[in-house]
């Protein structure tokens, strides 16, 4: 049973992610004359994609706080891809993510038709780049999504942020809004830090599949009440992450994390298989 939902389900993410691609590119076109336009029809693209999706696998997701208004700088932590998803459900939105997803089948050509801003975080010359990128976007009113850890983590804590991309904000005096996700898989199958979050090399491929057999997840994204206002950018980048930490609700206990790392080491052959190295993922 659970093989036919998942392939009923992944089926789905096919059969909806097409016509919104090909929305975005129409759109896209269309209004290329307004650059205000045109990031107002694709954070509508995206929103309806991302909501749609999250129907099909039955994500359900629970706000508490006000989501800002465009155009927003947003700092979020960061566990799992549905997290691109379930803030997406919330905000007409664009985000800056590692340019390896560019090459992922499907979501990557719908990332890139939305204007998804990717970074290679092996250079820090293309920082630059990436900051007129997305001064170029509050510019034309759009909301962008930072995932400050620059990685996704097991769920157990928030990992530090990285300072970076927060200097246009900083420079600007531009308010920084903030959101803390969580998740929780059901009862009696896998636990949340090996079904839904995404972390230490997991297959991509192989964690969708598995993902996709589950009967429901429950996500929640709390907002904060206020922006965080710092010219300074590592002070901003503290403050942020203080207020994300302290809203943020542990998935799995981190000395279960340190537990699974420390097997992967020792004994691969102990850990479940989706935690076994196989490398890929940074």
């Amino acid at each position: 049973m659970s093989f036919l939902r998942a392939a009923a389900r992944l089926t789905g993410v096919a059969a909806i992610t097409v016509p919104c691609y090909l929305s975005a590119l129409v759109g896209g076109w269309l209004l290329g004359f307004s650059p205000t336009a045109c990031a107002r029809w694709h954070g509508r693209v995206f929103q309806a994609w991302s909501r749609a999706l999250c129907r099909v696998l039955a994500v359900r997701v629970r706000v508490s706080g006000p989501p800002p208004e465009p155009p927003f700088v947003l700092v979020s932590n960061h566990v799992s891809y549905l997290d691109i998803l379930v803030l997406g459900t919330r905000l007409p939105c664009v985000f800056v993510a590692k340019a390896e997803i560019d090459d992922w089948p499907v979501f990557g050509a719908l990332c890139r038709a939305v204007n998804t801003i990717f970074i290679d975080r092996t250079s820090r010359r293309d920082v630059t780049r990436v900051i007129a990128e997305m001064e170029g976007m509050l510019a034309a009113r759009q909301g962008i999504v930072v995932f400050a850890e620059g990685t996704s983590g097991a769920g157990h804590e928030v990992l530090p942020f990285r300072s970076s991309l927060l200097e246009l904000p900083a420079r600007l005096g531009h308010p920084v809004h903030w959101a803390a996700l969580s998740y929780r898989a059901p009862a009696g199958g896998p636990p949340t830090h090996l079904a839904v979050t995404w972390w230490a090399d997991m297959p991509l491929g192989a964690h969708v599949r598995a993902l996709a057999r589950l009967d429901r997840i429950e996500a929640e994204i709390v907002f904060g009440a206020e922006p965080v206002h710092d010219e300074d950018r590592k002070r901003l980048t503290e403050r942020l992450h203080r207020a994300v930490a302290g809203a943020f609700a542990p998935m799995v206990g981190k000395s279960e994390v340190e537990r699974l790392l420390a097997l992967r080491e020792t004994d691969p052959a102990a850990v479940p298989p989706i935690l076994r190295p196989r490398g890929g993922k940074d």
